[in-house]
């Protein structure tokens, strides 16, 4: 079955998702509410590719009164006026990677494209004169207030966030270009910015005190992204049609789609958020696969892991308090924010008496991609055929051959070149713990690493493996080790045998030693 509609797969553009057979999820009841509440300037934080450019579309189009793109919407019983505003729409993302020389000349050529239309006085030189004076003179020239929109308002600095040379160059190029959002209130509707990074954090709005971080309000947790109950209402019809391509029952295809795009929240209580970008990819493709992760890893992300030597099993499973998500850039101590911002980990539950977030990678597919982007700083040039021993491992574990699987990693090991500082048990858990994370693309499985070894529960459609993995200990202290009580508790009442499996690690040979494995 091919599916009866077409997917907006990156496609940004509001108008043409209205005029063309495109899905559309409605979010204008949201677009509604935030360009008619009291906060003339609103910030949004989400990560790449979560509909935050197709939100400014959306803007755009509304503001520009153009009341026939949003027949059949929410916002349709909403707005009674629908009047047309003079808006400025500024796309950052066409900035990035740039020195302060080449992101001057593209912010003037943005300018430009408007002083076509609204005129440019003699007197202004400066990015920011030249800014301002559009302002006032489409107030002026239209006898409406003025929209800005700033797409990806931080993407000029994304690459450069973990230096301490370029950062504050290019912030300054920044701030002194965004300066006369202030002194132009009087001539603004609504002024609405998004990015990754929180704009304190990045300290560029220093004297715009009065914008509205939207980010973590629970009324617009769902502003961007795609829900469960969206998908299942929205995209109905287009469940069946996906569930026909995989054969698989729908039931067994929303499973899929959960454990592998599912999981993020913005704020607390919030509803289940899907990356849109992969569900849509999925449905577009009739395939399961990593489409978020595939688009790109931001060199920054594993540059600043680096910074802060945060170590693979420390990326999720932590408590963080709301003043986290604050800390400027420059002065972080943590990761954290940055690792949340851009997706990689995200709110799984919160606690009100401490305003404390627990936060965890939210699903399958980044659990995956993260570890994969790590592979190489531990397993080096053997990483494509460390990718492949999992792939390997995964299938003689699936064919209830725990044995040669085990064969299958000992031999790989042996295969690794180490360098002279990685001789520590810490590196050993370290890299098994990438390893094994990556079986999650194959198989249901959680990794743990308690000191000194690393325990792992992994679930077949046949049996469940507690693995237990020592190092420099014995098998048989690996298997005492294995505590039934202990294995996590959404495999508790699968109801499948029990396999226990005690493993040593050597680390004079630098591969596995013995193991031992028991029938339940």
């Amino acid at each position: 079955m091919e599916p009866y509609r077409l997917y907006p797969v990156g496609l940004q553009t509001f108008s043409e998702l209205r005029t063309k057979n495109y899905l559309y999820i409605d979010k204008t009841e949201y677009v509604y509410r935030m360009t008619n509440s009291a906060s003339k300037y609103v910030f949004l934080s989400r990560p790449r590719r979560f509909g935050k450019s197709l939100l400014v579309s959306t803007l755009f189009a509304y503001f520009e009164g153009r009341k026939e793109l949003f027949e059949e919407l929410a916002i349709e019983g909403l707005e009674k006026k629908w009047t047309a505003y003079p808006v400025l729409r500024f796309d950052m993302s066409t900035a990035k990677h740039m020195d302060k020389i080449a992101l001057e000349q593209e912010l003037n050529l943005k300018l430009l494209r408007y002083e076509r239309i609204y005129g440019k006085e003699r007197g202004e030189v400066n990015l920011n004169q030249r800014l301002q004076g559009l302002i006032e003179r489409a107030y002026q020239q239209t006898g409406k207030p003025v929209v800005v929109l700033i797409d990806e308002y931080d993407a000029p600095l994304l690459d450069v966030v973990h230096e301490d040379k370029d950062l504050p160059v290019l912030r300054n190029v920044m701030r002194n270009f965004y300066s006369p959002l202030k002194a132009c209130d009087p001539y603004l509707r609504f002024v609405f910015l998004t990015g990754i990074t929180k704009f304190s954090q990045l300290s560029i709005f220093s004297e715009l005190n009065n914008i509205e971080n939207i980010s973590m309000l629970p009324e617009y947790g769902a502003i961007c992204g795609i829900t469960q109950e969206e998908m299942e209402t929205q995209m109905s019809p287009d469940l069946d049609v996906l569930a026909a391509r995989l054969k698989k029952t729908r039931e067994e295809t929303l499973l899929g789609l959960k454990a592998r795009y599912d999981g993020y929240h913005f704020t607390w209580p919030s509803p289940d958020i899907y990356n849109p970008f992969s569900l849509l990819n999925a449905f577009n493709q009739g395939r399961l696969n990593s489409y978020w992760f595939g688009s790109g890893t931001p060199t920054y992300l594993i540059e600043m892991l680096n910074k802060y030597h945060v170590i693979p099993q420390e990326i999720g499973g932590r408590w963080v308090a709301s003043s986290a998500f604050d800390a400027p850039t420059e002065r972080m101590t943590s990761i954290t924010p940055l690792l949340y911002q851009s997706g990689y980990v995200t709110i799984k539950d919160y606690d009100e008496l401490a305003d404390l977030y627990y936060l965890d990678l939210p699903n399958k597919e980044v659990r995956v991609g993260l570890m994969e982007s790590l592979l190489e700083s531990y397993v080096g040039r053997e990483r494509d055929e460390a990718v492949t021993t999992v792939a390997f491992l995964s299938r003689a574990i699936i064919q209830d051959k725990m044995d040669e699987a085990l064969r299958l990693l000992q031999t790989f090991l042996s295969t690794v070149p180490y360098c002279d500082n990685t001789d520590y048990e810490g590196h050993y858990q370290q890299m098994l713990y990438v390893i094994f994370s990556l079986m999650g693309k194959f198989v249901d499985v959680e990794v743990r690493t308690p000191r000194g070894r690393v325990d792992l529960v992994i679930r077949t459609a046949t049996k469940l493996y507690l693995l237990e993995l020592k190092l420099d200990k014995s098998a048989d202290e690996a298997m005492n080790q294995i505590d039934l009580k202990n294995y996590p508790e959404r495999f508790a009442l699968c109801g499948l045998p029990i396999v226990k499996v005690g493993v040593n690690f050597d680390r004079e040979k630098k591969t596995l030693g013995e193991w031992w494995i028991e029938n339940g």
